[in-house]
């Protein structure tokens, strides 16, 4: 049996859970372009890349993603065009007016974290030969 903490019917309760939801998106889809660089006023690495993903069976969508200090570092050193990842992060829309002065916006995903589905190996080092992989026995 489920205890509902929340009457469904009281509709200022409910206008108090919207304000508090959560905005979380995930994406799997392919990189357009290598990602490009570039640094904040404060110094932090802003990394940012188009991801291409599959909208319906017939159309392709595109999104611009953005990561920000450590996972900047990651994407710029192991991601490429073409590389599959899966992207989980928060939507954000980005407003700003035209050079003709028409009001525009767009759609972002501001990256929490970036799974490597399939790259080029780009940036991982290989191990040569006597170099620890770290895939050595553990003795306990």
């Amino acid at each position: 049996m489920r205890i509902m903490k929340t009457n469904p019917f009281n509709k200022s309760q409910h206008r108090k859970e919207v304000k508090t939801m959560l905005n979380q998106i995930t994406l799997v889809g392919n990189l357009g372009a290598d990602p490009e660089v570039f640094f904040s006023s404060e110094g932090d690495q802003v990394t940012s890349f188009n991801l291409a993903f599959r909208a319906s069976k017939k159309s392709t969508g595109w999104i611009k993603v953005t990561c920000f200090n450590k996972l900047a570092e990651i994407a710029s050193n192991h991601l490429h065009k073409g590389a599959r990842i899966g992207v989980q992060g928060a939507l954000d829309q980005h407003h700003w007016n035209a050079q003709d002065g028409i009001p525009s916006s767009n759609f972002q995903i501001l990256a929490n974290s970036i799974e490597f589905i399939k790259t080029d190996g780009r940036g991982f080092k290989e191990a040569k030969e006597g170099e620890p992989t770290g895939e050595e026995d553990i003795p306990f």
